[in-house]
């Protein structure tokens, strides 16, 4: 790894010497003060001037860094919350460890994960516990990832895995696996045999390929994006239902349960598959974010400047697609989680879009929290999914009446 000058997080070089700093929205980047300034054709069409400058243009040198191909620019704004993030989440998967029926102190769980310790201490936690809190945190992380790529790919708050139905598909697949599968829902037996995690991708996938088919005639609208994945969600909601009435009572119990988002049962079995999920999926996703920033530009403008618009489509689009697939084979559908947190890095970094990493582990202290609270607060557990819900929907409510607000000012 070693350190380059490059442009702030947002910043893309382009094709002929340009260059383009900020996010855009249609008619320009937004600026410090809350306006938009001039449009691409004003001011990031210039060519540059000698020595890398350009005449009227707003850019802020940062350090970055670059591993192999991969360059990432950062703001240290943005460095510190996503460093700030990082320690938060490891030390709330420390403490989701450490409680439960036998209090174990944290100095104990990080001996016992050193491979030293008492072997009933490394036993409770790293047979029993360590895999329920691994599964959470991995959750929140490919579903906050997943949430700000496809609410970047829409340039829509309103457009996540939950809201455009990618999410009611994976569980149309997954339940389909649990109740038609002839056997309870083990997850030592069907996660480690692929049936839940293929299934649930696969109804990801033809819920995308749905809402992408429906939505996206003429170029993208981000409100009938939306629309169509209200509808799309709302049918395989309803398929859902009805494989539930069908079942034996005792898998359409089990199918139920593991609906609401449960971190309840999980064991190194299960983890694996998201494990593996999450290692591809997370990398291609990081290392597509200057093709993230390029797509804010509008479709005319970025392949203008070289993006092949409909394969970054897809590209995205899948990424959101294995990931939400993954989380929900693994914990079911947790609700908000991808809706919420690429919305609160936004505002903790004040960028224009969200960042990857930092919604990442946004989302898996999110989960990690919800999963203390159901473990601790209540006198029985509570699944995570419940609240996450009670965290996420009010938060849908306040900006829908904003939006409204702003749309009648």
């Amino acid at each position: 790894m070693k350190d380059d000058r490059r442009t702030h997080a947002d910043a893309t070089a382009l094709p002929g010497g340009h260059t383009y700093d900020g996010a855009f929205a249609p008619d320009g980047p937004a600026t410090p003060e809350g306006g938009r300034a001039p449009a691409l054709a004003e001011t990031s069409a210039r060519p540059a001037a000698p020595g890398g400058t350009r005449p009227g243009a707003v850019r802020a040198a940062r350090r970055g860094v670059r591993l192999g191909p991969l360059g990432l620019a950062w703001r240290p704004r943005v460095l510190g919350v996503t460093a700030a993030a990082f320690v938060a989440a490891l030390v709330l998967l420390v403490a989701a460890v450490a409680v439960g029926s036998t209090g174990i102190s944290p100095v104990t769980v990080v001996r016992a994960l050193a491979g030293g310790g008492d072997p009933a201490d490394h036993f409770i936690v790293v047979t029993l516990r360590l895999p329920r809190a691994l599964t959470g945190a991995l959750v929140g992380l490919a579903l906050g990832v997943a949430g700000a790529l496809t609410q970047t790919f829409t340039r829509n708050p309103l457009a996540t895995p939950d809201i455009l139905g990618v999410t009611s598909g994976a569980s149309v697949g997954a339940v389909a696996a649990i109740v038609l599968g002839g056997g309870g829902f083990s997850l030592g037996a069907s996660v480690l045999g692929g049936t839940v995690p293929a299934a649930a991708t696969a109804g990801a996938l033809i819920a995308s390929v749905l809402v992408y088919g429906l939505g996206l005639r003429g170029g993208v609208q981000s409100y009938r994006l939306v629309l169509v994945g209200i509808g799309v969600g709302a049918t395989l909601d309803a398929v859902t239902s009805y494989l539930l009435v069908r079942a034996k009572i005792t898998l359409a119990t089990a199918a139920s349960q593991w609906l609401v988002g449960s971190l309840s049962g999980t064991s190194w079995t299960s983890l694996w598959p998201l494990l593996v999920t999450t290692g591809v999926a997370l990398p291609l996703a990081l290392a597509a974010s200057s093709s993230l920033s390029l797509g804010q530009l509008g479709d005319d403008v970025a392949t203008g400047v070289g993006l092949a618009v409909q394969r970054h489509r897809l590209l995205v689009i899948a990424l959101a697609v294995v990931l939400t697939a993954g989380a929900v084979a693994a914990a079911g559908p947790v609700g908000f989680v991808a809706f919420v947190v690429p919305q609160l890095a936004v505002r903790l970094c004040g960028t224009a879009r969200p960042p990857l990493a930092l919604s990442g582990l946004l989302g898996a202290a999110l989960v990690l929290v919800a999963d203390l609270a159901a473990r601790t607060v209540f006198p029985w557990e509570v699944p995570v999914g419940i609240l996450t819900t009670v965290v996420g929907a009010p938060y849908l409510i306040w900006l829908l009446v904003r939006h409204r607000k702003e749309m009648t000012s």
